[in-house]
């Protein structure tokens, strides 16, 4: 299917909504330059956390009260 689209002044261009629901584009999109040409697929972006010492103190109490219920008597 080829569908041809305009690109404006400033860069932007229009993906037809029929396009944008099949390949799942919406917000965030990487475009990469490939020898055959540009290619367009969706990107998925994961909230990242750094996790602080008391984080890793947090976690690691939680960790041994959940495995107290384990531990062999």
């Amino acid at each position: 299917m080829s569908t041809i689209v305009q690109i404006n002044p400033r860069g932007t261009l229009t993906i037809p909504k029929e396009l944008r629901v099949k390949f799942g584009l919406g917000g965030l999109a990487i475009l990469e330059e490939t020898p055959e040409g540009l290619v367009l697929r969706p990107a998925v972006t994961y909230p990242l956390e750094i996790y602080t010492e008391e984080r890793i103190a947090e976690f690691q109490r939680l960790n041994e009260e959940g495995l107290k219920a384990f531990k062999l008597k």
